[in-house]
């Protein structure tokens, strides 16, 4: 029989770093998950045991990993995934399922994505203070939102500094300086019809070599950045105003409702006004 925690993180809306849900989990012998397919990104940390995961990659091609004591595995948004306990020494995980506007930079500066999805610590030390960190969050659960963001912060941190697929950044202070002025550039006009063009003149450089450098930066394009963004920022509006749905697709730069419901649901899996009725505010 499976033994578990599970909990649900408080409804504030943080753009740049969300926690959704978060737990651990004593899996029974061949207990297994999907396959399935996530909105968000969501990381288990094995404790004990073993177990295998099927992943897809970007091609849809299958891999499948073994995983142990000391491991993790991450799954990205909309990546199809199948994941299941050994069936004499059934494994034991702490995960966590979160988002946000930076989460695709810090994941890819710990070099993990959807075609590396296995967690290796370089120390099996750290390893475990990742661990700590994760069960920390499943004992504090009742804390306040921020006190959680800020073990998600240790969390992403340490998850950077341990692993094994590490990646250097390279030339730093420059490249942050121009990824830095582009996202203050699409924060102050999301509502705007804004371009890649665009971008690349605010920050002169060249088109082709912005592009590059914003995905190797933030794990993403600027074109799925600034979608990010006006959808983060929607869902702010209908948790917090009684604008109408029309209104702030206006307001987020979808002079189309109908491609703003699209590209919403892609996102969060419901519609704008499903999203709505599950989580405004009530005044």
């Amino acid at each position: 029989m499976d033994e578990y925690s599970f909990f649900v993180s408080p409804s504030e809306i943080f753009l740049d770093l969300q926690l959704y849900q978060f737990g651990w989990e004593q899996c029974a012998p061949l207990h297994s998950f999907g396959p399935f397919v996530r909105n968000h990104y969501l990381f288990h940390y094995v404790i004990s045991g073993r177990g295998w995961l099927d992943s897809h990659d970007q091609n849809d091609v299958t891999h499948k990993y073994r995983l142990g004591e000391n491991q993790g595995f991450l799954i990205c948004p909309g990546q199809v995934n199948t994941y299941c306990a050994h069936e004499t020494d059934p494994w034991k995980y702490v995960w966590l399922e979160f988002d946000g506007l930076r989460v695709p930079d810090y994941l890819t500066r710990a070099g993990l994505g959807v075609s590396q999805p296995i967690y290796t610590p370089a120390v099996p030390e750290q390893g475990r203070a990742v661990q700590d960190t994760m069960l920390y969050m499943t004992r504090c659960s009742d804390a306040s939102t921020l006190h959680l963001i800020g073990h998600l912060c240790l969390f992403l941190d340490g998850l950077i500094q341990s692993s094994s697929t590490r990646r250097e950044l390279q030339g730093g202070q420059l490249k942050d300086f121009y990824i830095r002025e582009a996202i203050t550039f699409m924060e102050h006009n999301y509502h705007q019809e804004i371009t890649v063009e665009n971008l690349s003149d605010v920050c002169k450089l060249n088109r082709s070599y912005f592009s590059k450098l914003f995905k190797e930066s933030m794990g993403c394009p600027p074109q799925e950045f600034l979608i990010r963004l006006r959808l983060s920022k929607a869902a702010e509006l209908m948790k917090t105003t009684s604008h109408s749905i029309g209104d702030v697709s206006m307001m987020c730069g979808y002079p189309n409702q109908l491609h703003f419901s699209r590209a919403f649901k892609k996102r969060y899996g419901c519609s704008p006004r499903e999203w709505r009725a599950e989580n405004q505010i009530k005044r």
